[in-house]
């Protein structure tokens, strides 16, 4: 049965009819249903070529994205923001292996992106996790390397140290200090995915005075920031006495004595445009003021921060996976072969469509998981591994994808998609790996099964 609206698209003469009918009708029914008048109303608009035509389940499923007009005003926010600054930058950058720093610190001055999930005491916005996963989809949708670094910032920076800092460490860096830019170490150069194995570690000063830091942290995102000497400020991991789970989290600042850049992490697969480095502590003296919670239990501000981090990063899969269906969308409606679009081979059908399908359950996924996330608590740990697993994996297949149908186009720098096929590859190795989330999932599974 053909479609109302291809009807009316296509016979003008249907179009006319139906408006007459929707006239008489409304002024004969005043009170008719409005799911009636709906039924006339859908022949006059041609929903079937219409690329933003909008259904009953397509705008419940959009409810799940944007659940309050505070999430839709912010997603509408840093869209724009990201297609204005972000998108014509991406390319340069990231063939320059640079990091845009004067660009990032828009985010803040302009935007107040940097302080997102602060509270306002701290100068913060006060947001959720939903509000983390859409600003980490939007900018990913044109460049995740930048956004890489806008996570390390925010996420693993601000939002670690606002969950477990006290009043006065968060007065110090979110009241009294702007403009800096954070990170997190917690990875070393023999201890990845087996984080607890870290061997980098702080023994108290003779004097008591605070701590005495020895190690190397490795893969650091804004580990450096100009190239040259280290960043301003990041939240370090180390190891505080004999347990395995003794683990402390101190702040550690430029231009401590001891504390230097290590070796630049240059020639990356991807994220190019976001700095990666070692970083190096010898004898490096860090206050008692610079502890973060309490002595021994930084796994636990590590285990809370890692819910949202892997939120965040399964965000950026989104926007990545997204922007790739868009690419593919444009290019076979644009580019022929054997006298017709490509898109109407059923090759391309089935790799734009099953990469849409992929695409909705995974942003599905993860807006559902991030709009039940409390922040303040661990213990959402089975979803947020399950929804960047997923997400992660559903994007470099999207991206696969996007070059195949682009062909040649797909495969060179000038069309997008072999830099964002780079860039998703990270997000199946950074903030866990894929084979971690798997352990973490079937033993929390075993551990409470299946919900019904």
């Amino acid at each position: 049965m053909m479609r109302s609206g291809l009807v009316a698209k296509s016979y003008p003469i249907y179009k006319k009819v139906a408006h007459e009918k929707l006239s008489l009708f409304r002024s004969t029914q005043p009170h008719a249903s409005k799911h009636i008048i709906r039924a006339f109303s859908s022949v006059l608009t041609p929903h079937e070529d219409d690329p933003n035509r909008s259904t009953p389940v397509r705008r419940s499923i959009q409810s799940n994205f944007n659940p309050t007009s505070e999430h839709g005003q912010l997603r509408d926010v840093v869209r724009s923001f990201t297609k204005e600054h972000i998108e014509p930058q991406a390319n340069e950058f990231n063939k320059r292996e640079e990091f845009n720093k004067p660009l990032f610190q828009s985010l803040n001055t302009d935007l107040r992106l940097t302080k997102l999930t602060l509270e306002n005491e701290y100068c913060g916005v006060e947001m959720d996790a939903t509000a983390v996963a859409i600003v980490h989809e939007e900018m990913s949708y044109s460049d995740p390397a930048f956004c890489l670094s806008y996570l390390a910032h925010e996420v693993l920076f601000c939002n670690n140290l606002g969950r477990n800092g006290n009043d006065v460490q968060k007065r110090k860096w979110f009241v009294e200090k702007d403009g800096y830019i954070g990170g997190m170490c917690m990875s070393e150069p023999n201890a990845g995915t087996d984080v607890l194995g870290m061997i980098t570690n702080a023994r108290q000063s003779q004097d008591g005075n605070g701590w005495i830091l020895n190690g190397q942290k490795m893969w650091i995102t804004n580990g450096t920031t100009d190239g040259k000497t280290t960043g301003d400020v990041y939240l370090v991991y180390a190891k505080t006495g004999e347990g395995r789970l003794d683990i402390s989290q101190f702040i550690v600042e430029k231009e401590m004595k001891g504390f230097n850049l290590g070796q630049q992490i240059k020639d990356k697969l991807g994220m190019r445009a976001s700095p990666t480095a070692e970083l190096v502590f010898e004898n490096v003296f860090v206050p008692n003021e610079n502890l973060v919670g309490q002595v021994n239990a930084g796994s636990i501000c590590m285990m809370r921060n890692l819910e949202i981090e892997r939120i965040a990063l399964a965000a950026m899969a989104v926007g990545i996976a997204r922007r790739c269906i868009d690419e593919m969308i444009s290019h076979s409606s644009q580019r022929k072969a054997f006298g017709q679009e490509i898109r109407q081979f059923g090759q391309i059908q089935k790799m734009v469509a099953e990469s849409y399908a992929e695409y909705m359950s995974g942003k599905t996924y993860l807006y559902t998981v991030a709009n039940s996330l409390d922040l303040n608590s661990a213990g959402n740990g089975l979803d947020a591994d399950g929804v960047k697993l997923y997400c992660a994996q559903m994007s470099k297949n999207v991206a696969d994808r996007a070059i195949q149908v682009m062909g040649g186009y797909g495969y060179v720098g000038e069309y997008n998609v072999e830099r964002l096929w780079r860039d998703a590859k990270l997000l199946e190795i950074g903030g866990g790996t894929n084979e971690s989330h798997h352990k973490n999932m079937v033993r929390d599974l075993c551990r409470g099964g299946l919900l019904e």
